[in-house]
């Protein structure tokens, strides 16, 4: 008697481990719907993170009136869209990578013209046209042209902010100088810079994305150790590979060989199980302004 008790004690605590753990629903609600269980969903929503873990990005507009459009970086680029058959967005690394942050957009049509000397009076910034005060000049030399940014951000305790060009998206004649900035603490303002390539002329449009952004985990990379390793080392990995790679050859030796079932394919899918999903990674922010709020007709908390 003691014995079962002592088997039925162990098992309960047991279940409730597995419980605060995750390993079984709540009785109540396991199979609260059938249907559930047959249910199947993409890697992005299995992994979808739960509502009592999201984190805030902060922007905080500096003064009224001074502002500038965020949206979450889109799926799309233009050399892509005109490559032939847009065969660039059958790379799935490639439009996750394109989709990854927020992109803040220029006010401005922008024309900047360096002359290839070191000081700062060799870079001419002249305004196309836009809305509101410009804040692009050349303020460190050196061939950089600076974008002063109108908001103060603000992440979690432990989070930091990459700051870079738009992804993948080249530019001819000038490139975009990255930033990790600590976010959770600082309390002033960062700028977004190029730099020229060569003596030339290049211009940014209204609405051309001029910084992408998104927050990192301070620390992270520090706790990583690399090593090197014969890919024998992990027989099972090595074995997905061989097929993967022979699969790969006999693919390509179709193709060259012309024949008709291979040249229908086309190319091979082995990575895109999500490339048809085009809703953008990064959520739009929410106006939290209650000025904006009230001048828009939003309707606050």
């Amino acid at each position: 008697m003691m014995r079962n008790s002592i088997t039925s004690s162990i098992a309960h605590l047991e279940l409730k481990k597995r419980h605060r753990i995750g390993l079984v629903l709540p009785i109540k609600t396991r199979f609260k719907n059938p249907k559930n269980r047959m249910k199947t969903c993409s890697r992005r929503e299995e992994e979808a993170p739960p509502q009592e873990s999201l984190q805030k990005l902060i922007a905080y507009q500096i003064s009224q009136g001074d502002s500038a459009p965020i949206r979450p970086a889109p799926r799309e680029r233009r050399w892509m869209e005109d490559a032939e058959e847009k065969a660039p967005y059958r790379c799935l690394p490639l439009i996750v990578a394109n989709q990854y942050g927020w992109e803040i957009l220029s006010t401005h049509h922008v024309r900047a013209s360096w002359d290839g000397t070191s000081t700062y009076e060799g870079l001419c910034v002249e305004s196309l046209g836009g809305d509101g005060p410009l804040h692009c000049y050349s303020h460190f030399g050196e061939g950089v042209l600076t974008f002063q940014i109108p908001f103060l951000f603000k992440t979690p305790r432990g989070w930091n902010l990459m700051v870079r060009g738009p992804t993948n998206s080249p530019k001819d004649g000038i490139v975009a100088l990255d930033g990790i900035i600590e976010t959770d603490w600082a309390h002033s303002t960062f700028t977004m810079n190029w730099r020229f390539t060569r003596a030339c002329t290049v211009e940014f449009a209204v609405t051309e994305p001029i910084c992408l952004f998104f927050p990192i985990r301070r620390g992270v990379l520090e706790r990583f150790r690399g090593e090197f390793r014969t890919l024998e080392a992990d027989l099972e990995f090595e074995s997905k590979f061989r097929k993967w790679s022979a699969s790969r050859n006999q693919f390509l030796s179709g193709l060259e060989k012309g024949k008709p079932e291979v040249v229908a394919q086309g190319w091979q899918k082995d990575y895109m199980q999500a490339a048809k999903q085009r809703k953008p990674l990064a959520h739009p922010f929410a106006n939290e302004n209650a000025v904006d709020r009230a001048r828009t007709g939003e309707c606050g908390p």
